[in-house]
């Protein structure tokens, strides 16, 4: 018995075998995973049609409620991106980033919006480009305060008197926001789990995306997994040189190994890989890392994907200028890869994962926003 388990962390089969235990039918976790993902209840009480005796057990082994709150409304950038700080039952922030999709280079406004969610408090990977683990890393999240956030953000984007709080606002999530979602593999999965599930989250396996920068054992572990998660590697260097001076993890799972535990990724699922690229300017945008980008790209059939640098405070990089940045993919594309530059995505609101939480934990100020959903 853990009480001070969230019930959005278990999966249906260990209620399930709970309440076969007790005398209870198996009916019952249906009605179960209806309040919790359907309703979205945060109390035992408002689960009407349950039984006293069904109630009971589940507070004798479960916690129900929130498992973050925002930490002051929502922040809105100029292209309608949105930013959410989210305080943790323990007192610590992570944050989550919705996006609104444009399509390629036009600029167009999309309708499809995808929320990047957090997976840890920092992060210890240590890239230096990265405001996520500025300040280190704490403690692994949990697999509910991870369904946690797309459950927070999809009730914040809801009309304050919409009486479905199951309606679907968010089309597709990305686990490319603080933390390295592979280091939390046994509570990423039952999230993932959770969230794809069509008693759950319901959104599908092929939009949700793990980003990772490059371990190893978590890739090769993904290969044996049945869902059709997409992944993404945050490669942000060709060579071995370039990875190794922006990203420290890359000394013990250099490209060679990263490479070929994607080879097996790719042949063991038969799905695609994405290719992340942050453009930073005079560091990995030099035109003749293109080619060996590019043979990365096409040995792996894998889409890359451009994202100039989001500026983060107090470090001094810096996103190529425009024309560097369209030669870039350009010349890509001129090699047979597919490649897509993407446009610039709440930089006004210091979207870049990790900021707003440092600013918070450094300032004695609560937290400053300039909009609501």
């Amino acid at each position: 018995m853990n009480r001070s388990r969230n019930i959005r962390s278990v999966l249906p089969r260990e209620l399930e075998d709970l309440l076969l235990r007790n005398g209870h039918p198996a009916y019952r976790v249906r009605q179960i995973l209806h309040w919790l993902y359907a309703r979205r209840v945060d109390t035992w009480e408002a689960m009407r049609n349950l039984p006293e005796s069904v109630l009971r057990i589940l507070r004798e082994n479960y916690e129900i409620r929130p498992s973050c709150t925002a930490a002051g409304q929502a922040i809105r950038a100029e292209d309608e991106s949105w930013k959410w700080l989210w305080q943790l039952a323990d007192g610590d922030y992570v944050e989550s980033v919705l996006i609104s999709a444009h399509p390629g280079r036009t600029g167009e406004v999309a309708r499809r919006k995808t929320l990047c969610v957090s997976t840890q408090v920092g992060c210890a990977y240590g890239c230096v480009f990265c405001a996520s683990g500025l300040d280190g890393f704490k403690r692994n999240l949990t697999a509910d305060e991870i369904v946690g956030q797309v459950l927070a953000a999809e009730t914040q984007l809801l009309a304050p008197d919409s009486e479905n709080r199951s309606e679907r606002r968010i089309q597709n999530l990305v686990f490319m926001g603080m933390g390295e979602p592979l280091a939390n593999y046994d509570n990423l999965l039952p999230a993932l789990t959770i969230l794809n599930a069509d008693w759950g989250g319901g959104i599908g396996a092929r939009r949700i995306t793990i980003s990772t920068c490059g371990l190893v054992p978590g890739i090769r572990r993904l290969v044996q997994e049945p869902h059709q998660f997409r992944l993404a590697i945050s490669l942000h260097g060709p060579t071995d040189e370039i990875r190794e001076r922006i990203m420290p993890v890359n000394r013990r799972y250099p490209l060679k190994d990263l490479i070929e535990a994607c080879d097996e990724y790719v042949s063991g699922t038969g799905r695609l890989i994405t290719l992340e690229y942050i453009l930073i300017a005079n560091v990995n945008d030099d035109p003749a890392l293109i080619r060996p980008l590019g043979q990365i790209a096409l040995r792996l059939r894998a889409k890359v994907n451009l994202i100039p640098y989001n500026r983060v405070k107090g470090l001094d990089w810096r996103r190529p200028p425009e024309n560097r940045q369209e030669r870039f993919v350009r010349e890509l594309e001129a090699l047979g890869v597919s490649a897509t530059l993407r446009r610039e995505k709440g930089h006004d609101i210091d979207a870049a994962c990790g900021q707003l939480r440092r600013f918070v934990k450094r300032s004695a100020h609560p937290v400053s926003t300039n909009a609501a959903p």
